[in-house]
């Protein structure tokens, strides 16, 4: 796939064609595995106890609002679980299989080229799986999607604080904080993220992303939603901010503007991740200040140091909305291979959430990433660019927590 330089939602591309709609198709036919409703829950009983049970409130009482928020969850949930019989890529007894979807010493990796040794590539169904350290990497057709694994980052953070079980077909991890919270991430036999919370020391959960509500899972080029590009009324410096010389103020109010046109339901994460119309519809920060050298995914200590008006604009965002939930995307330039890049790319979102927390304290859960590769170039050019090695950041929380009214649009 060529690099394809940035274009503008709602303008035409530079050779004058219009963009190309994403792949759309039906969602599997319902199964029956079995439901975490019935899997032990954090207060000792079932899942299912615990939800009916629902948190007190400051009088004793029970919270009603709560257990019916609970009861719809649970029941988004277990719809996500009927997904049928198993096919495809990672399937017990077929090549590549790996219980959790990914290795869990995946997070050793430090270089590439230990990334390059040890990929391998399966084929099922007409398309192309390339699973490498901590990566599933699908063609289908001619495009390229990546799924990383959910747990690397946090590992990175705790090894001491971090730990994982096994429930049936999921992975449930938890990292825990000090203050006694816990931040509890469920994920799929595939590695496919189904959930992240953050659990306090009195029992209360909050979600901040949660995949289970759509109903049955779908294969990630499954994903893809079909949108027209959103109408851009408002100038391209306030739509993508570039970071540098963008003073704290001005990235806190792109990162917390609404969305550029009305958003008319709820999106799963990985929707957002796979469509990039549904993501045009919120506002960013092209944060230029980060390059990274060819083939690297490391941040060096002093472009880590360049984080720092971001990370405030961040944090002040979740400190008055603490299920605010931002988007890390990663970007190369065009020279080398397709799949090299995208790989980079992922890697390179990944290094910098990790600077963000590590570093300016920002708290891992409120942030996710993903890899674009050569996808979108802030410079046409097939050379080799830094200023093409990029990451940007945008939130998201209007896209994947709105619950089913329409969201306004912002004034013009």
């Amino acid at each position: 796939m060529p690099g394809r330089p940035f274009t503008p939602p709602g303008a035409p591309a530079p050779d004058g064609r219009p963009g190309e709609p994403g792949p759309g198709a039906p969602p599997p036919p319902p199964g029956a595995p079995d439901r975490e409703a019935d899997r032990p829950g954090p207060r000792g009983g079932n899942l299912r106890d615990d939800d009916r049970r629902g948190p007190p409130d400051r009088a004793g009482e029970f919270d009603r609002r709560g257990i019916d928020d609970r009861r719809e969850d649970r029941a988004r949930r277990d719809a996500f679980e009927r997904g049928g019989p198993r096919e495809g890529f990672n399937v017990p007894g077929r090549p590549g299989y790996i219980s959790g979807g990914f290795r869990a010493d995946d997070d050793d990796v430090r270089s590439y080229d230990q990334v390059r040794r040890d990929r391998r590539e399966f084929q099922e169904d007409g398309r192309t799986y390339i699973r490498e350290p901590g990566r599933i990497i699908v063609r289908d057709r001619d495009t390229y999607f990546i799924r990383h694994d959910e747990n690397e980052r946090f590992r990175d953070l705790d090894r001491g604080a971090y730990r994982s079980e096994r429930r049936g077909g999921d992975t449930i991890t938890y990292l825990d904080r000090p203050g006694g919270e816990q931040i509890v991430t469920i994920v799929d036999d595939d590695g496919r993220l189904v959930r992240r919370s953050r659990r306090f020391r009195d029992g209360r959960e909050v979600v901040l992303i949660d995949n289970g509500f759509a109903g049955p899972r779908r294969p990630v080029y499954d994903d893809v939603v079909d949108l027209p590009p959103p109408d851009i009324r408002i100038p391209r410096d306030r739509y993508v901010v570039d970071y540098d010389g963008a003073d704290e103020r001005t990235v806190y109010e792109t990162l917390i503007a609404p969305p550029v046109v009305a958003v008319d339901r709820r999106y799963t994460l990985d929707q957002v991740r796979y469509s990039p119309q549904l993501r045009a519809r919120m506002r960013s920060v092209d944060i230029d200040t980060i390059n990274f050298d060819t083939g690297s995914f490391t941040v060096t200590p002093d472009q880590a140091a360049r984080l720092s008006t971001i990370a405030a604009a961040m944090n002040q965002a979740i400190r008055a909305n603490p299920q605010e939930v931002f988007l890390i995307e990663g970007y190369t330039d065009a020279v080398g291979a397709d799949v090299d890049n995208l790989s980079l790319s992922d890697r390179r979102a990944q290094s910098v959430a990790t600077v963000l927390t590590q570093s300016f304290q920002v708290p891992p859960e409120n942030l996710t990433t993903q890899g674009y590769g050569e996808q979108y170039l802030k410079v046409n050019t097939q050379s080799a660019s830094r200023e093409n090695r990029r990451v940007t950041v945008r939130r998201i929380t209007p896209l994947i927590q709105q619950q089913g009214a329409a969201q306004a649009a912002p004034p013009r």
